[in-house]
């Protein structure tokens, strides 16, 4: 076993003890232990020793354990997932390795999958940002999704979020609450989010209609986070009342066909997936944002908001900023230039506004 693996799944369980799940945080490092010493985790995982960090091959393993948990196929484990109605302790860490050396085989097709959380807490960064700059046009909003895995995050204008000031915005009985979401600098008053049109790409778009689609999905959410299992399964609910399509386009093919109409604000957004994409897609990207901005007039404007993690200088480290680059080229975001609208935590909330 490459010994980088090990110490990429310790650096996975600092993150999720920072982030807020202990569970994980303890079982993860208990699992780096396990690779390192040659155990039932590193006959689970042959094959993957090369696999580069950003592939998340920590998260991917440990959301194949807890798809077996959520299917029923896994009850062995249930007593120590919160998922299910069990309780984490120390003492699910032998009980995972034993169900590893026992039923490997079953985990090990699962690790292909790439994780795919379609992570409901970072629409505060995009509704957020999007307010900010639609009160400029008020215009009705075309909404347009990079990386949408199952476009939850295309249901945003549907979900309720409120900020540490008491204030709140959208449907009061959204089954999607994004509590005190917003902090910093008040955005501006907010006339309504009329969408008129959204639709999604993703390279391997998850269907949320299907019972398969919400179990992937919801095992890449750390079992232990219940506030973010209320927003995926609420966020679900919305979306199989009202689907919306994502196709399967990777984000190079799939902005080139995206135009600006007239008398709408066409906006394209996303959140964490940038750096998942190939460099050549990358400037695929730029380069048909720039060519459509040009385009963009006071009537028709276009609008690139997204939430990744960005250095705001060449010194600086990388955070997750709020930024928007904005067609015709006046105000705040201007073409082509990144104007950074705030910052948010990995998986969304809070969003602290500048």
């Amino acid at each position: 076993m490459n010994r980088s693996q090990p110490a990429l799944f310790r650096q996975q369980a600092e993150a999720c003890d920072e982030l807020g799940s202990p569970m994980y945080a303890e079982l993860l490092a208990a699992l780096a232990d396990d690779l390192e010493a040659g155990g039932p985790t590193a006959r689970v995982l042959r094959g993957h020793e090369d696999d580069p960090g950003p592939s998340g091959l920590a998260l991917r393993l440990a959301g194949s354990i807890h798809r077996l948990v959520l299917a029923g196929e896994a009850g062995e484990l249930a007593a120590a997932y919160p998922t299910v109605g069990g309780t984490w302790s120390t003492a699910g860490v032998p009980v995972v390795l034993d169900f590893l050396a026992r039923r490997g085989d079953e985990v090990r097709p699962l690790l292909d999958h790439a994780p795919q959380t379609n992570e409901v807490g970072r629409s505060a960064a995009l509704v957020g940002g999007l307010l900010r700059l639609a009160d400029r046009w008020r215009h009705p909003v075309r909404l347009f999704e990079i990386g949408s895995s199952g476009g939850l995050n295309l249901q945003a204008d549907r979900f309720r979020i409120t900020d540490r000031a008491g204030g709140g915005w959208g449907d009061p009985a959204s089954p999607v609450l994004l509590d005190r979401a917003w902090e910093g600098e008040p955005l501006p008053p907010a006339a309504p989010l009329e969408v008129v049109a959204r639709s999604g790409s993703d390279p391997q778009p998850v269907d949320v209609t299907t019972e398969d689609g919400r179990l992937t999905l919801t095992s890449y959410v750390w079992p232990d986070m219940s506030e973010r299992h209320a927003r995926l399964a609420g966020a679900i609910e919305l979306a199989r009342e009202a689907p919306v399509a994502v196709e399967r386009a990777d984000a190079a093919s799939y902005v080139e066909r995206l135009e600006v109409v007239p008398g709408t604000l066409t906006v394209l957004w996303h959140s964490v997936m940038w750096q998942y994409v190939p460099r050549d897609q990358q400037e695929g990207v730029t380069a048909r944002l720039a060519a459509l901005g040009a385009t963009a007039t006071p009537d028709a404007p276009l609008v690139h908001l997204f939430a990744e993690p960005t250095r705001r200088t060449p010194e600086d480290e990388h955070r997750f900023w709020v930024c928007a680059e904005a067609w015709p080229g006046d105000g705040e975001a201007r073409g082509g230039e990144r104007a950074f609208l705030g910052r948010m935590a990995p998986h969304g909330v809070p969003v602290t506004w500048e």
